[in-house]
């Protein structure tokens, strides 16, 4: 940990979460939270070098607190859509980071789907990391999410923009999104021409490969592992079912070339994929599973039409399908609905659900150290919630973004805000 992160903790007002059960190192344990300056203190620093008190207690009346949810995919809520509009990306993006806020979300990957290549060099400058607060949750990067897609497994994405990296990946990779300095992660087929001579380069830009959208049989995708990828996009969704021949980009979850951190998202939507398929993926790899709204404009709104980039998308009975067709269209769910349907679906605990949510999106992306965790001296970015995942306030470093005006922790929003 930096030495600045600790000092953090020893300057300003301290405030003293009790009454609660925490989230902390794979157990809820019951314990109260220490918060300064943005960062979680460590009481025994408190107690036996400060000796002090908290300048402010609040009672979490015996719910839960979590660290804020993080979802890396996320293509846009509420009426907003991140790829269809890019004049108005900046206000999009505020939209959604300030209306996340009250499903748990407290970081982000804005998600730009298959599009023209001026979209990408418009929107990407765009999305640069943005520090989270009562405005609306952190922005992470962007996800990007295409072209260089199969378009066999296309899903949503319009095919009139899928595309090849090249022969000369580097370029090829230039020619379409420009500059990669605000890209988080980007999903790429790796059996499509150029895609595996493209990962070193990703990789070498400090941006996460994720394989998705794609046919790939199994020793395809153990490849693009060994380049460097180490995420798999919506697992089942868009990609070549399982065969006991071959088990496709399915199998990589119990590949012996997996590497220590290997992750794969999961829709857990009820819709996206079956509960049996879900308690499979959980059972083969629990530790890599990310849970991802892949929510689109109509998360939030009433059934209808909606935009998802540059296609239309139709909203009847909780599923987003291409408008004329059956197919698919990202989802609605937020994260903590996400949260119930898991836990109810897999069978696992409180603790796995809420780390699929948490610590396993934060490893993913490197940041762990001070995202998706509780641990001393990490941001203090976390929900408070009950034991159906209801979100009772939101707090992004160490100050309430959300207070439910119906919930237990309506005193805070006397206190605090």
């Amino acid at each position: 940990m930096s030495k600045r992160a600790v000092e953090s903790c020893r300057n300003g007002s301290l405030i003293q979460f009790i009454n609660c059960r925490i989230l902390y190192r794979g157990a809820i344990v019951l314990d109260d939270l220490w918060v300064r300056d943005g960062k979680i203190c460590n009481p025994e620093q408190i107690f036996f070098d400060e000796k002090v008190q908290a300048d402010l207690k609040i009672d979490c009346k015996n719910l839960i607190i979590s660290p804020g949810f993080i979802d890396v995919q996320i293509n846009g809520g509420f009426g907003h859509d991140f790829s269809s509009n890019v004049e108005k990306l900046d206000g999009a993006l505020k939209y959604v980071a300030k209306g996340i806020l009250a499903h748990g979300v407290t970081s982000f990957c804005p998600t730009i789907v298959t599009s023209p290549s001026e979209v990408y060099k418009k929107a990407l400058p765009k999305i640069s990391a943005k520090q989270g607060g009562s405005h609306g949750a952190e922005i992470i990067g962007a996800h990007i999410e295409g072209p260089f897609i199969n378009a066999e497994k296309k899903g949503a994405h319009n095919p009139e923009y899928i595309t090849v990296p090249t022969k000369d990946a580097v370029r090829g990779v230039t020619e379409i999104y420009g500059s990669l300095d605000n890209a988080a992660m980007v999903t790429i087929a790796p059996e499509i021409d150029g895609a595996l001579e493209a990962i070193p380069h990703f990789v070498r830009n400090n941006v996460i490969v994720s394989i998705g959208h794609s046919n790939a049989n199994l020793l395809e995708g153990e490849e693009a592992v060994r380049r460097g990828a180490t995420f798999i996009t919506h697992l089942f969704n868009a990609m070549a079912p399982f065969h006991h021949r071959d088990p496709g980009l399915i199998g990589v979850l119990t590949s012996n070339v997996i590497p220590k951190y290997a992750f794969y998202g999961i829709i857990a939507d009820g819709i996206h994929t079956h509960p049996t398929a879900l308690r499979i993926a959980y059972r083969a790899h629990p530790k890599g599973l990310v849970l991802v709204t892949d929510a689109i404009a109509a998360m939030g709104l009433p059934p209808g039409e909606h935009l998802l980039g540059t296609m239309k998308v139709n909203i009847e009975k909780n599923r987003a399908t291409l408008v004329g067709t059956n197919t698919l269209a990202g989802s609605i769910v937020t994260m903590k609905e996400c949260l119930r349907h898991f836990r109810k679906a897999a069978g696992c605990s409180t603790v796995e659900a809420l780390e699929a949510a948490t610590l396993h999106p934060a490893q993913l992306l490197g940041i762990e150290n001070k995202k998706g965790t509780l641990e001393f001296y990490s941001d203090a970015d976390f929900v408070i919630i009950d034991d159906e995942f209801n979100i009772h306030a939101t707090f992004i470093s160490g100050q309430p973004v959300y207070i439910y005006e119906n919930g237990y922790m309506n005193h805070v929003a006397d206190i605090c805000i």
